[in-house]
């Protein structure tokens, strides 16, 4: 029988469900097409036809009949007396066509054709698989984690195919076990020793900005737009956004009611701060709510050097700076301006501060909002007050006074 089960002889087939057929076939006559030209030194004179369905193979050689001793062109031509040994009906002229048995070829020559026929199988499978990854930059995946290394994670999607989260690309906080599903977005496809490398990002601006996507439909319906996202993971975002219609608000629209459009995000950011502002072309304007929860006292702007003195009331430059000067420095990314603070106060000498919010990630808020019943609102307004005092005032547990003393402590030392 001049055929093969191709599904048996070549086991690699069974690894690539995911190729279209018509290329696969294609594959397939190409890698035995070579074969046929190293034999016979030309496959003009052979059809390879493939049986996609039941994984069948035949090759036909097909040559003119001459009268003995007219034969010129071996391939193209076979001599009256050899074609009738096939067939005694047959007569000069005619085309004569014959089943090649691949057991002719050798059985080194069937090895070297299962070995490129798997290279080549391979090599389209990657393709695919860069292509298909490639197409889907920029959007949020949900993969589940195979493998937790020091350096990056080991992700991998329905279909089986790895992905890496490198350390660089995710949030400080975030803390993976193999099993659990996480979300990410696709930031690039890199090529290692011929594979391609899935590369996923958290810290990204595009996960934010898919993940607001998701959860604000005016986004998605293209009627609020996002201008700029800058972000110091973990920490804090300032997202900048403006309405196409004027009847949307879209801070309250990225927001929702009573927050609930953004704490989702809050979540899946690992408690990240997100401040959302209107985008507005007026820079001032912009500026003043850039640098949100702080509120400016008045402002010099040199356009020119892109440059700008904010001066503020003492109790209100601690939250224009920030915890680590994060608010400050995501307030100059947004707007492109070089921001400087000052005190817009004589007490020139005023000791330096931080509000008390700022600390929400290391403190329980329930903590800080009875600190704030006491009035203390800011680090050094706790530390003035002794220990005791604090317990009785506050009516907190010794040992929670000394956790929240000793990180105001260390903050201000820090600074």
């Amino acid at each position: 029988m001049a055929s093969i089960n191709l599904i048996e002889a070549f086991q690699d087939f069974k690894d690539a469900e995911n190729i279209d057929r018509p290329t696969l076939m294609k594959v397939i006559e190409d890698v035995f097409k070579t074969l046929l030209r190293k034999k016979y030194g030309s496959d003009d004179n052979f059809d390879v036809i493939v049986n996609a369905e039941k994984g069948d193979l035949e090759i036909v050689r097909h040559r003119i009949i001459v009268e003995d001793g007219e034969v010129q062109d071996p391939l193209a031509e076979v001599a009256y007396s050899e074609a009738i040994k096939q067939e005694p009906d047959y007569e000069v002229g005619e085309e004569l066509f014959e089943e090649i048995d691949l057991i002719d070829f050798g059985r080194r020559a069937i090895l070297a054709a299962k070995q490129t026929l798997a290279s080549r199988i391979s090599d389209l499978k990657k393709n695919i698989l860069a292509k298909k990854y490639e197409d889907r930059i920029g959007e949020i995946i949900s993969a589940e984690v195979y493998q937790v290394w020091k350096k990056e994670v080991l992700l991998l999607d329905e279909e089986g195919n790895e992905l890496i989260l490198p350390k660089s690309e995710q949030i400080p906080q975030d803390y993976f076990k193999k099993g659990e599903n996480i979300r990410a977005v696709v930031t690039r496809v890199d090529l290692k020793n011929n594979n391609p490398v899935i590369i996923l990002s958290r810290t990204s601006e595009a996960f934010l900005a898919k993940l607001l996507e998701i959860e604000v439909p005016e986004i998605f319906d293209g009627l609020i737009i996002i201008k700029k996202i800058v972000r110091e993971p973990g920490e804090r975002a300032k997202v900048a956004v403006e309405s196409y219609d004027d009847r949307i608000d879209p801070v309250g629209a990225c927001v929702g009611m009573k927050g609930s459009r953004i704490h989702g995000i809050v979540r899946e950011l690992k408690n990240e701060n997100i401040d959302v502002i209107n985008w507005t072309t007026n820079m001032q304007l912009l500026i003043q709510r850039s640098l949100t929860p702080a509120k400016i006292s008045s402002m010099a702007v040199d356009h020119e050097r892109k440059h700008a003195n904010i001066f503020l009331k003492p109790d209100q430059v601690s939250l224009a700076i920030g915890k680590r000067g994060v608010n400050i420095k995501l307030a100059s990314e947004l707007t492109g301006y070089e921001l400087d603070v000052y005190r817009d106060s004589e007490e020139e000498d005023e000791e330096f501060d931080v509000d008390l919010e700022e600390f929400a990630d290391e403190i329980d808020e329930w903590v800080i909002d009875a600190l704030k019943n006491v009035g203390c609102d800011t680090a050094r307004s706790v530390l003035r007050i002794s220990a005791a005092e604090l317990e009785k005032r506050a009516d907190l547990e010794k040992e929670t006074v000394e956790e929240v003393r000793r990180i105001l402590q260390e903050e201000l030392e820090r600074e």
